[in-house]
Parts: structure tokens; sequence; C-alpha cells
């Protein structure tokens, strides 16, 4: 299983950027084999996390023409930058554990400590 790691600055999201991810996100799933997807937007950081079978589902993914389009959109209005990583998971961990889910979740932001 690999892990790719997607991390821009964004510049302005608008409706068709929404349709446009809601839209790839089915067809990755769907045609491509993607197993998990996590997405975080906090100010103008967006950081998503997408799990795939293998490295050859990963580069068909990025060569479908719905997802070229998309990232020429994305380079032309969505974003100022942007990095990608690709990461084979060798180990992951489990394990259930009991207690209430807090479903008011928190804002948080993490400060460095003082000199």
């Amino acid at each position: 299983m690999y892990v790719v790691i997607f991390r821009a600055r964004v510049r302005a999201f608008d409706a068709e950027y929404f349709s446009t991810a809601t839209r790839l996100r089915e067809l990755a799933f769907a045609q491509f084999g993607c197993l998990d997807f996590h997405g975080v937007l906090e100010g103008d950081n967006e950081v998503t996390l997408s799990y795939w079978p293998d490295e050859a589902a990963i580069r068909a993914w990025r060569a479908h023409p719905q997802h070229l389009l998309a990232q020429q959109a994305a380079r032309d209005r969505w974003y100022v930058s942007y990095t990608v990583q690709i990461a084979p998971i060798t180990r992951e961990y489990h394990r259930e554990l009991k207690g209430p889910i807090q479903s008011d979740r928190q804002q948080f932001r993490i400060v460095p400590a003082a000199e």
C-alpha cells in the first residue's frame, strides 16, 4: 500500500473546485482503486492523504484526462504552490479504544514554545 501526501497553499476556491474535487474523489475510488482519502483545510493550507494499492494505480490516476484538467485548473486558479510526496506504507497499527466520541471537535493551533 502507498500513501500520496498532497500539500498546497490555497489561492482561492470556487464552486467549481468543490464539484471537481467531489467528482474526482468518486472516480479515484470507483476506477483506480483508491483505498482511503482524508483532506484537511486550515487557513490557506490544504493537506490530503490518499491511500493506494500500488504505484501503478497512482500513475494511472495521475494520467487520467479528467484529473489532468483538474491539475491545470489548480495551477491556474486554485493553488499558489503544492507538493506531492509518495511513500510506501511499511507498517500499520490499529486499535479500537472505548469511550465516548467527541462530536464537538475543537480547532487547535500548535504554538512554538517561547525561547
